[in-house]
């Protein structure tokens, strides 16, 4: 499977924070991105899972997102990898869903650590890449090209949103489409 489908899919958001989001070199589009990504997931009913790494030091999860996924499933941690944790692991397989729509900071060390490990325990994954981020450019085009190189689908948020869909007759079309607009 390539296509995304909202009934096969999740969305794992990693260690959006306020601390690490203002480290950022494109702060603004990845926080536009996140926001409309965590709007689409509630309004397609996706189940949404988020990372905090050291929310004591790091903060929270930015507002954009937490106000969007009231029912989210957090998990702190202190491992780069997400999945490193069992739990974590535990609960991406419990709900049967082997698509996974990844997207947080940073692209070249939590995000890719994690696709990695998702592929390696059967998930396919979904990177939204115009929601990650990294310090630098050249860190978050390498991630990118080496994710690409074992198996992750590198797509942007536009082409996540329409795959979902598959059509214009999807009841929630109107909906999705006006985050976009």
């Amino acid at each position: 499977m390539t296509i995304l489908n909202a009934e096969t899919s999740l969305l794992l958001i990693i260690d959006v924070q306020d601390r690490l989001l203002n480290a950022v070199f494109n702060t603004g589009a990845l926080e536009k991105q996140s926001e409309i990504m965590a709007k689409a997931a509630s309004i397609l009913g996706i189940p949404v899972f988020i990372t905090e790494q050291y929310p004591k030091g790091l903060g929270d999860t930015i507002p954009a997102i937490k106000n969007n996924v009231p029912e989210a499933y957090y998990r702190e941690k202190t491992a780069f990898n997400a999945v490193f944790d069992m739990d974590m692991l535990a609960a991406l397989k419990n709900t049967g869903r082997k698509q996974i729509m990844l997207f947080g900071i940073e692209t070249h060390i939590c995000v890719h650590q994690t696709a990695s490990s998702l592929i390696d325990n059967g998930f396919e994954v979904h990177l939204v890449k115009d929601a990650c981020g990294s310090r630098t450019l050249e860190e978050y085009v390498n991630a990118l090209k080496y994710m690409r190189d074992y198996g992750v689908h590198v797509k942007t948020t536009e082409m996540v949103l329409f795959e979902l869909l598959k059509g214009a007759k999807n009841p929630k079309f109107k909906e999705i489409q006006a985050l976009i607009k």
